[in-house]
């Protein structure tokens, strides 16, 4: 009994081993997590530069532009030499401006600023000219047409030619060549000490750590409560008697006290380079350096380059839809300044709330003054950038515009109770990249001159691939809408299902019977046609909808198109997934981009009424960038199976970056690739249709609808004009949107007919009634039936007067009246369109009012 019962307990210490064993790995674990420090990451002092020069004017020339920069305050001049007009980095009386403070003078007379920020997202601004110049710490690195500034930015103490420890020796040598005065003057300013004679109060140890010298020689050290002008009367009593800054080097190395400042400190480098008649500058992320705790927020060269004066006659160009002018000095000075985000938001960062999407589709902005321009091209880094421009009046007296790039992207944590502030995490590792911006100077004050210049820009850039197209009749955009999902009850249970708008068969009857009354040149985009309608699932694979007709419908509805002169695109999301899910081929752990804080990119609409999310409504992933691209191929070939084209719904107008943990891709590099994709499509011969049309996108399409044509007219913009259209027209077909469902038909046909651009128009076969009950409100005006008919008038008139145009350059454009603008064409044919009300007449030109005039 005994013997079973020692068994019996045996078998069950044994048992009891394999969890004894891991509580004492879980003890042991604890022990050791509690027992051990981290080691301690030791930081790196950012050493400041010095500008260890003279002050003699540093000057580079290539025989077209001149460069001359000021050494004390690294302000310079640019003068072109064909036409002798000369060019401020920054205003000449910018610190006499009565109407700056301090602060903003300062500003005035930097041609750098950056903001760093903090955990908590508080912004500080630092300027060159206070935390840079005047402190010393910077250097000035000339070279072969080109000059490198290297800043250093931060509260630091300026360093003066001065002892700040010497042996008794050395210094009472430079006293005994002083008048007695002067002597005893610097003599107030420093302590003597001798090893053997110490007060009291004199810390030994201390002493020694600090100048290790003390132990053999007499010193004397600057008293640390010397202000900065003592200082400068010291630097020049120490220069008279022939102090270098070689002996201000050497006694520097008998100091071994720390006196590094809590202050953060920046370094951020400047390349200004000459290139023919352009002014190129640069700023290499390379040799950003700054604390991660600190990182660099944004960065903004040459804030204030040709700034205007309270005196001075012209206007500065920013890209607001496709151009706008604010002239100098306008007295607009209640209103909000002008600023843009170049391609729009980048949507993976994350947002509380959206007011306005600003939007600009290419990165150019300029200054006219009199009979001289340039334009700035922000070609390198332009995807982090944003464009604003103010006027005289409000701070100070000039009129200026400028690019501010974005550098450490942040994103805010909702950390609910355990904070009372916002935290924001930093992404501080940044790419091997340069931001860089051109300046090109012009001889002209008009901003068509402007305009054909940065044309001369695009056609170098993109050499074969913006030549001039070969069209005879006015270019006509018509999307059809195959098939929306609308939700039905299925045994009480309610699905999304896809609701047929526009069969197959019914396309191809609404494109020939186009083609019959006379319409030519169109470009169909077919929309909703796979993978569940209008908004469809992820591309992982693509599947018609049925409700539509057969692969052979779709396949004879292009063919047909094709035969006949015109071109079908099949439209396609391939950087957003919509009402997806594993059925579907998508995950969004694994599929979707990622945020800075490695959240899924998941994306909302946002209230009209309070502006924030709206979470229950159109919730969506932003893709990650390969699987966008992957997707983009996967629409491509797909639409060649059936001989036609691609249309991107995203692809060359939303621009985002990605902070997958395994493969991060800045906003930059997306470009790239974006431009490799597009430009693979259009060699392989494949007819590719975007929407938008960023700058970088347009020379690889065959057709770029709903262009931004007008912009948002804010108060501060004076004159809009067609400055992007002038560069490209006549070398890619686009349009604005479309007539019949923009909302104001007659202003979108007079819109077009000032900029060029083609016709647009979105139809489906059903009648508007089937859109009850959906999402799709904005396709209740596109029924065929009952546009046809206007359609029809609206297109012949326009080809018949203006058909002739789309195959030339736009050469130029004048705005007459607030209402009346002229736009000229290669040819001699001019296009008056009138705005206003009433009618205007020029000599024996008559606009009726809300109509446009074309004469040749």
């Amino acid at each position: 009994m005994k013997k079973e019962l020692k068994q019996k307990l045996i078998k069950g210490l044994i048992k009891l081993i394999p969890s004894l064993i891991i509580f004492l790995i879980i003890v042991g674990a604890i022990f050791y997590v509690v027992n051990t420090k981290a080691p301690e990451e030791s930081k790196e002092a950012i050493p400041p530069y010095a500008y260890g020069g003279g002050e003699d004017t540093i000057t580079i020339d290539n025989g077209q532009l001149k460069l001359s920069m000021d050494p004390k305050t690294t302000e310079f001049s640019i003068e072109v030499k064909d036409s002798g007009k000369v060019w401020y980095s920054n205003p000449l009386d910018a610190a006499e401006d009565e109407k700056a403070l301090d602060d903003q003078k300062a500003y005035l007379q930097s041609p750098l600023i950056m903001s760093y920020s903090i955990t908590q997202g508080l912004e500080t601004t630092y300027n060159s000219y206070a935390f840079s110049a005047q402190n010393g710490i910077y250097e000035i690195v000339p070279g072969d047409n080109e000059i490198r500034v290297n800043y250093s930015l931060g509260s630091v103490q300026k360093e003066f030619i001065i002892p700040p420890v010497s042996t008794a020796e050395e210094f009472e040598g430079y006293l005994s060549q002083m008048d007695k005065k002067d002597a005893d003057l610097i003599k107030q300013y420093y302590k003597k000490y001798d090893i053997n004679k110490l007060t009291p109060k004199d810390n030994k140890e201390e002493l020694l750590a600090n100048y290790p010298i003390i132990e053999t020689e007499v010193i004397y050290v600057l008293r640390t409560a010397t202000k900065e002008n003592v200082r400068k009367t010291l630097q020049d009593k120490f220069e008279a008697v022939g102090y270098t800054y070689d002996n201000y080097l050497a006694d520097k190395e008998l100091d071994q006290s720390s006196n590094t400042s809590d202050n953060a400190i920046f370094n951020v480098s400047v390349v200004y380079k000459l290139e023919g008649k352009d002014l190129v500058v640069e700023v290499p992320f390379s040799d950003l350096d700054f604390d991660p705790e600190t990182p660099i927020y944004t960065i903004t060269p040459l804030p204030y380059f040709g700034a205007g004066g309270p005196n001075d006659n012209g206007f500065m160009l920013v890209p607001e839809g496709g151009g706008a002018l604010i002239n100098f000095n306008n007295g607009k000075t209640s209103q909000s300044s002008y600023y843009t985000n170049v391609y729009g938001w980048d949507m993976c960062l994350s947002r509380d709330a959206v007011v306005h999407n600003t939007r600009a589709y290419y990165g150019v902005y300029g200054v006219s003054e009199g009979n001289d321009s340039f334009i700035c091209i922000l070609e390198d880094g332009r995807s982090y950038a944003s464009i604003q421009a103010d006027v005289a009046g409000k701070n100070h007296s000039y009129n200026f515009v400028n690019a501010k790039y974005s550098i450490c992207q942040r994103e805010k944590f909702d950390v609910g109770d355990i904070a009372n502030s916002d935290i924001y995490e930093y992404a501080t590792k940044l790419p091997d990249e340069t931001l860089r911006q051109r300046y090109t100077f012009v001889n002209s004050g008009s901003y068509v001159d402007m305009a054909k210049v940065y044309s001369t820009y695009l056609q170098n850039e993109y050499a074969g691939y913006l030549d001039l197209v070969d069209d005879t009749s006015a270019p006509v955009a018509i999307e059809i809408v195959g098939a929306i999902d609308k939700v039905k009850q299925v045994l009480g249970v309610p699905v999304s299902r896809p609701l047929k708008l526009t069969s197959y068969k019914d396309a191809d009857a609404i494109i020939t019977d186009l083609g019959n009354n006379g319409v030519s040149n169109m470009q169909v985009k077919l929309s909703g046609w796979c993978n569940g309608g209008v908004k469809q699932k992820v591309l992982a694979r693509t599947k018609t909808v049925g409700a539509l007709g057969s692969k052979k419908d779709l396949k004879n509805f292009v063919n047909n198109a094709e035969a006949n002169g015109n071109t079908v695109y099949l439209n396609g999301i391939t950087q957003y997934a919509y009402d997806s899910n594993l059925f579907n081929g998508f995950f969004s752990y694994r599929d979707a981009a990622k945020f800075i804080s490695k959240e899924r990119a998941e994306l909302h609409a946002y209230s009209h009424v309070t502006y924030a999310e709206r979470d229950s409504e159109d919730l969506h992933y932003l893709l990650h960038t390969e699987l966008a691209n992957k997707y983009a191929d996967k629409l491509v070939n797909t639409s060649k199976k059936y001989n036609a084209g691609a249309s991107f719904q995203d692809l060359g107008m939303d621009l985002s970056s990605d902070f997958y943990r395994k493969k991060t891709y800045s906003r930059e590099q997306v470009l790239g690739l974006q431009v490799e994709q597009l430009k693979s499509y259009n060699e392989a011969g494949t007819p590719v249709m975007i929407n938008m049309g960023n700058d970088y996108a347009i020379p690889f399409a065959s057709m770029v609808t709903n262009m931004d044509l007008r912009g948002s007219e804010y108060t501060i913009l004076d004159e809009c004009v067609p400055f992007f259209q002038l560069a490209v027209h006549g070398r890619v077909d686009y349009t604005g949107e479309p007539i019949n469902i923009c909302g104001n038909a007659e202003d979108e046909v007079l819109y077009s007919a000032e900029y060029g651009a083609g016709l647009q128009f979105t139809f489906m076969e059903e009648d508007s009634f089937a859109t009850q009950k959906t999402l799709y409100t904005e396709y209740y005006g596109s029924s065929y039936d009952a546009w046809k008919d206007r359609m029809l008038e609206i297109y012949t008139r326009y080809n018949n007067e203006l058909g002739h145009t789309f195959n030339q350059e736009m050469t130029g454009h004048e705005n007459l009246t607030a209402d009346v603008s002229c736009t000229e064409y290669a040819d001699g044919t001019k296009v008056y369109v009138n705005y206003g009300y009433s009618d205007y007449t020029e000599g024996a030109v008559k606009v009726p009012a809300r109509d446009y005039v074309v004469t040749r």
